[in-house]
């Protein structure tokens, strides 16, 4: 089952008297369970795929399709629900508010869908799932860059979303702990998890089953590992 589909997406920017073509023409689908590494050189469109695959920003052209159905013409209030319910997110700054401790970062998306039974303990279950359980009424800034990037995958994760979106996950962390964030989206995606993640490093797309390369916008390669 394809749990998204993209068709003839494209994305385009207007600084002042200058466009760009962030993403150009771009349609290709995920299927449930796969792990899909998105990579490029710098200013290729992966990080501006990714966004617009996410539902947090809205493509010129083309459209997204979740689970078969076309989100061209929600509003934003649908969109809204739509990604709370059905994706997480991990991004390469972390996005945790720094005034709540880890377990409060963790429970936002619950408490944004309405939850008011059983938040704490399902936020505390999935800090432990990703080895940070004994950190959980810490604030940001008592926390390493390795273990505020496990509160936002336990954050990404709390809602059981159908795909994890990842936008360079490890692009803030030193190579060891990069790399046991690296093993942790393994883990993640043998158990069932779908997962599309932008990365420049190439050892890192490696591990995911699927490879699509950017060029100027453009898929150029998209091919099983």
């Amino acid at each position: 089952m394809d749990i998204l589909t993209t068709t003839h997406l494209s994305k385009t920017y207007h600084i002042g008297d200058v466009t760009v073509e962030a993403v150009r023409d771009v349609s290709f689908a995920v299927a449930a369970g796969e792990y899909v590494a998105i990579t490029g050189r710098s200013g290729a469109g992966k990080s501006t795929l990714l966004y617009q695959l996410s539902l947090l920003d809205t493509p010129s052209a083309g459209s997204v399709a979740v689970k078969g159905e076309d989100t061209s013409h929600y509003s934003e209030r649908r969109k809204t629900a739509l990604r709370l319910a059905t994706f997480g997110y991990v991004f390469q700054d972390y996005a945790l508010i720094p005034e709540l401790t880890a377990i409060e970062n963790v429970k936002v998306p619950l408490l944004m869908q309405g939850c008011y039974r059983g938040c704490d303990e399902r936020a505390a279950e999935i800090l432990a799932a990703v080895g940070i359980g004994d950190r959980m009424h810490n604030r940001p800034s008592q926390l390493s860059g390795g273990q505020q990037q496990r509160v936002a995958i336990a954050r990404a994760l709390v809602a059981r979303p159908s795909v994890l979106f990842a936008d360079e996950p490890t692009a803030n962390l030193d190579t060891e702990t990069g790399e046991t964030i690296m093993t942790l989206l393994d883990d993640l995606n043998a158990s069932g998890q779908t997962i599309v993640m932008v990365t420049h490093e190439d050892i890192y797309a490696q591990r995911a089953g699927r490879l699509i390369e950017m060029q100027d916008g453009k898929i150029i390669r998209d091919e099983a590992q």
